[in-house]
């Protein structure tokens, strides 16, 4: 008797997946090749995704769903709200450990683009990462990491913008590690917010320092 085929998770199958995807453009990967990761055929993923497009959809659908648990799973393992966010500048910066996987995940992220359906679990991703974002610079505020004036929905925004473009912009230059130069684009946006802000002068006081 041939043994029984093995089974596997959900969530093997989009770990398998996602480490294939590092490995391989979108014109590369197949079905095969991620059952092959995985330790399945590809037959099994066919009966259960029916496509690597419906396996792709799969994947992004529970990406969206985990968007914000990711930075509430930082927090939870660092000792402040800033350092879960340099954290998760340093999880951004896995995308340019080489050239080569940012190039895939650029050529994965216009098929996200364009897809319709893909398209829609993206920004579902984003908005929850930038919500969670917010709340996580609301508590550096509450914790007087950030200045008692800082907009973090502003701020949440500009994190966003800062650490993708600068992502982006390491691809242009090379120079040192990706996860060095988001963090270096990290610490200048929040240098000026940096708190606690100092107390008003009283017009006594202020008069002296005339």
């Amino acid at each position: 008797m041939s043994p029984r085929p093995r089974k596997a998770s959900d969530e093997e199958v989009f770990a398998a997946a996602q480490r294939a995807m590092m490995r391989l453009g979108p014109a590369q990967l197949t079905l095969g090749e991620i059952a092959a990761e995985a330790g399945l055929t590809a037959g099994a993923l066919v009966q259960r995704f029916g496509s690597k497009r419906g396996l792709l959809l799969a994947l992004m659908r529970e990406a969206a769903a985990g968007a914000g648990g990711m930075v509430t799973g930082l927090r939870a393992a660092h000792p402040s709200p800033l350092a879960a966010l340099r954290a998760y500048a340093d999880c951004m910066a896995r995308m340019g450990e080489s050239p080569a996987m940012l190039a895939h995940h650029l050529a994965y992220l216009q098929i996200d683009l364009t897809d319709p359906d893909l398209r829609r679990h993206l920004r579902t991703m984003a908005r929850a990462t930038r919500d969670a974002l917010e709340a996580l610079l609301a508590e550096a505020v509450a914790a007087g990491e950030l200045a008692r004036a800082t907009d973090t929905a502003a701020l949440a925004r500009a994190v966003q913008v800062t650490l993708s473009g600068s992502l982006m912009t390491w691809a242009h230059y090379q120079e040192g590690t990706a996860a060095r130069w988001l963090r270096h684009d990290l610490e200048a946006l929040l240098a000026p917010l940096r708190g606690p802000e100092p107390a008003p002068l009283s017009r006594k006081r202020a008069r002296g320092a005339r």
